[in-house]
């Protein structure tokens, strides 16, 4: 018997890296857009505009920073987008959109 080709499908990846305090507003608004499914992790250390940062030492939330990632249909990106992006213009962080592609089509 011959084994059926893998098939993959083309979605849209979002991760958006924000201070630890913004994660409950990002999170409730993923959750309010119906985003089906997505990860949220800790962002231990990292280099940018402003030169390397560590996670490591600070005491609270403040200067924690997040990320929260989601793998999506292409037609659902704009509605994600008008939702999160008035939350996270102002902020410090990253909001990235890639192509990427699945293999299970209705997981997402």
């Amino acid at each position: 018997m011959k084994e059926a080709a893998m098939e993959t499908h083309l979605k849209k990846r979002v991760e958006i890296f924000i201070e630890a305090p913004l994660l409950r507003r990002v999170v409730a608004r993923f959750d309010s857009l119906r985003v089906s499914g997505y990860s949220v992790l800790p962002v231990l250390a990292g280099n940018g505009h402003e030169g390397r940062w560590e996670a490591s030492g600070l005491v609270g939330d403040a200067g924690k920073m997040m990320a929260v990632i989601c793998i999506l249909d292409p037609a659902d990106l704009p509605l994600l987008l008008d939702g999160i992006y008035p939350i996270v213009q102002r902020q410090i962080g990253i909001l990235a959109i890639s192509d990427v592609e699945v293999v299970r089509n209705a997981h997402f």
